[in-house]
C-alpha cells in the first residue's frame, strides 16, 4: 500500500513540478480541482440563464370584456365556384332560423361573401352568449337537429375547404352591432409575433379614438382556439382605407 502511495506521489509530483504531496493532498487537489471546474460551469451558465417572474394574468384575461362572457366563432367557407349561388340560398334558408330560436345560445353577427381577397369565400361570424359553456351547449343540440345535420351534408357537396376560429373581442371595441345598409365590409387580419399581443392592444386601445368617424370600426377579436396570435379587425371603411379582404353582406346578415 506504501508503494502504491509512493508512487501516486511521484507521479503528481511530476505533473505539477513542485514539492514532494503526501496522499491526502493528492486528494484534496483533486477534490479542488473538480470544485473549481463545477463552478466555472456554473458561473458560464449564469451567463445564459435568466429568471423570468411569470405573468399571472393570461392576455385573454387583460384585453377581453369583463363585463361580457361573449365568445364568438369565425368561419371561412372556400365554395366551389359553381356552387356559390346554391350555398348562399342553403345558408340563408338554415341559419336564421339557429340566429332566431330561443333554444340555442348562438346569435349570427355578419355572413358575408369576398369581394375583394380569396374569391368564392363566405365568411359567417356567430356570438356565443355565456361563453364556452354556451358554445358546448350548442354543439351538443345541433348533433340532434336534423334539419341541420341534412344542412351539413348538403353543404359538404359545395365546399372546397373550410375552417373556424374560436374569438374573444378586444375590451376597447364596441361590440359589434346591426347597422343598415347595404355596406361593404373590410375584415383585416394580421399574425402577431408571441408575447406581442399586450403591447398590440395598448397601441390599439389608444388608436381606436382616431378611426371612429362615420362609424367605421366594427369589431376587433384576437384568437382563442385554433392558430393563436391572430387578430381581426372589422371595419366599414372609406374607400381610401381599403387595404384587404373586402366582403358584401349576404341577404341573412344582420350586418347590412
Amino acid at each position: 500500500m506504501a508503494a502504491r502511495l509512493c508512487s501516486i506521489s511521484a507521479a503528481t509530483r511530476r505533473l505539477l513540478r513542485g514539492p514532494e504531496l503526501r496522499a491526502g493532498n493528492v486528494a484534496a487537489a483533486a477534490v479542488g480541482r473538480f470544485y473549481s471546474k463545477d463552478n466555472e460551469g456554473s458561473w458560464f451558465r449564469s451567463l445564459f440563464v435568466h429568471k423570468v417572474d411569470p405573468r399571472k394574468d393570461a392576455h385573454s384575461t387583460l384585453l377581453s370584456k369583463k363585463e361580457t362572457s361573449n365568445l364568438y366563432k369565425i368561419q371561412f367557407h372556400n365554395v366551389k365556384p359553381e356552387c356559390l349561388d346554391a350555398y348562399n340560398s342553403l345558408t340563408e334558408a338554415v341559419l336564421p332560423k339557429l340566429h332566431l330560436d330561443e333554444d340555442y345560445p348562438c346569435s349570427l353577427v355578419g355572413n358575408w361573401n369576398t369581394w375583394y381577397g380569396e374569391q368564392d369565400q363566405a365568411v359567417h361570424l356567430w356570438r356565443f352568449s355565456g361563453g364556452y359553456p354556451a358554445l358546448m351547449d350548442c354543439m351538443n343540440k345541433l348533433k340532434n337537429n336534423k334539419e341541420y345535420l341534412e344542412f351539413r351534408k348538403e353543404r359538404s357537396q359545395m365546399l372546397l375547404s373550410r375552417r373556424n376560429q374560436m374569438l374573444l373581442e378586444f375590451s376597447f371595441w364596441n361590440e359589434p352591432q346591426p347597422r343598415a345598409g347595404p355596406n361593404i365590409y373590410e375584415l383585416r387580419t394580421y399574425k402577431l409575433k408571441p408575447g406581442t399581443m399586450i403591447e398590440w392592444g395598448n397601441n390599439w386601445a389608444r388608436a381606436i379614438k382616431y378611426r371612429q368617424e362615420n362609424q367605421e370600426a366594427v369589431g376587433g377579436f384576437f384568437s382563442q382556439i385554433g392558430e393563436l396570435y391572430v387578430v381581426h379587425h372589422l371595419w366599414v371603411p372609406l374607400v381610401r382605407h381599403m387595404e384587404s379582404r373586402i366582403m358584401i353582406p349576404l341577404k341573412i346578415s344582420p350586418l347590412q
